[in-house]
Parts: C-alpha cells; sequence; structure tokens
C-alpha cells in the first residue's frame, strides 16, 4: 500500500467512513511526532471508541510538547474507562515525572479496575520509588492482573526492600504470577531474590524457568 502523504491522511480523517480513518492514524506511523500532532488531535473525540483508542496511544508514542497536557486531560476528566486507561497507558511510554502524582490518583481513585492496571504498569515505566506504597497496596487487590502489574512495577522502581512481600507469590497457583515474580527478582540484588531464582529455575513450567533463569543473569550482571 502507498503511503499517503500528510494532505492525504487530514482528508482521509475527516472521511465519514471509520475504517478510512483508521487507515489514515495507522499511516501516521511513517510520520514524526511534530506533523503527526494535529492530525492525531483530529480524531480525539471521535464517535467510534476504536479510533479515539488509537488516537491516545498514538500521543504516547508520538511524543511533542503537547502529549502531556493532553493525555492527563483524558486521564482525569474522559468519561470512558477505557480512553482513560489507554491514557494511564500512553503516559508510560512518555516516561514524563510530571506523570506521577496524576498515575498515583488514577490508582487510588479511579473505579475501573482497567485504569488502575494501566496506572500500576506506567508508574513502573516511570521508575520512581514515590510509587511504592501504591504499587504494595496493588499487591492486595482482588483483580490478578493488578498484582501481575504491581509485582512487575516493583522491581522496575528497584524496590529491594519488598522482597520479602514478593516472595509470598512464590507459592502461587497462577503461572503468569510467578513469572512476573521471577521477572522482577531479577531486578532486586539481593541474597533472597538470589535464592528464590535458583529455585524458580526448577519450576515445572518453562516460561518460569525461562524468566528465573534470566533474572539470574540479571544479578550476576549487576554484580
Amino acid at each position: 500500500m502507498p503511503q499517503l502523504s500528510l494532505a492525504e491522511i487530514s482528508q482521509q480523517l475527516d472521511s465519514e467512513n471509520s475504517r478510512d480513518r483508521m487507515i489514515a492514524l495507522a499511516n501516521l506511523r511513517d510520520y514524526n511526532a511534530e506533523e503527526s500532532m494535529p492530525l492525531i488531535k483530529k480524531v480525539l473525540d471521535d464517535d467510534v471508541l476504536q479510533i479515539r483508542s488509537m488516537a491516545v496511544f498514538a500521543l504516547g508514542v508520538k511524543q511533542t510538547n503537547e502529549s502531556y497536557g493532553l493525555l492527563i486531560k483524558l486521564l482525569e476528566t474522559d468519561k470512558d474507562y477505557g480512553i482513560r486507561a489507554d491514557a494511564a497507558g500512553a503516559l508510560g511510554y512518555l516516561e514524563d515525572e510530571r506523570a506521577l502524582q496524576p498515575l498515583l490518583r488514577a490508582f487510588y481513585e479511579d473505579t475501573s479496575w482497567l485504569v488502575r492496571f494501566s496506572a500500576a504498569v506506567s508508574l513502573g515505566n516511570l521508575g520512581k520509588p514515590e510509587a511504592k506504597d501504591a504499587l504494595l497496596q496493588a499487591l492486595n487487590s482482588e483483580e490478578v492482573v493488578i498484582q501481575q502489574a504491581a509485582i512487575a512495577a516493583l522491581g522496575e522502581i528497584g524496590a529491594v526492600d519488598t522482597v520479602d512481600k514478593l516472595l509470598a507469590f512464590a507459592s502461587s497457583d497462577n503461572w503468569l504470577i510467578k513469572r512476573r515474580l521471577a521477572e522482577a527478582l531479577g531486578n532486586l540484588p539481593c541474597e533472597k531474590s538470589l535464592a528464590a531464582l535458583k529455585f524458580m529455575a526448577k519450576d515445572d513450567h518453562p516460561q518460569i524457568r525461562a524468566a528465573a533463569e534470566y533474572g539470574l543473569k540479571q544479578l550476576k550482571s549487576a554484580e
């Protein structure tokens, strides 16, 4: 498929056909952020949720000075929980430290588990130790995916002092939880992480073993 010009993309974004608008948005991958931003903004309020979601994702990938403000507004005011979750996720791509407090508020206050999940993931992406308390609280969530996100994020922020709490998940029946645990421990160098990863490297599940073996390599390289 030939690349569309910016003028063609702009025209196609005005099409009444939602498929045309989706294709136009996809074509922005070939253009830089400054060129893309005015066109992304055209469909941030699109009637079709999937198109809005694509546009919100694009704000995180096509980063300009406008991206942060637009995403914060969506996170804090949009009525659709899916869009709020998309905005929280896109803020993680930005890796902008200013997003710490808005993401913490979203985690504590939003009524949607999906938004809280996306916020937890992005708090890990920011790598800020100030997120530790929220992530520890997320470990107690009734939603397994939020627990997974919190385990991974605690590894990403380097919270070595949380290893004891993380090791409570070593006996989980959920292999995805245990894989996330192995990945996190690889970022948390201490004797307990080392011992746990050696044990997990013998697990029956191949993905847990692989994650544990990789975690052991990370600990070794960190020495």
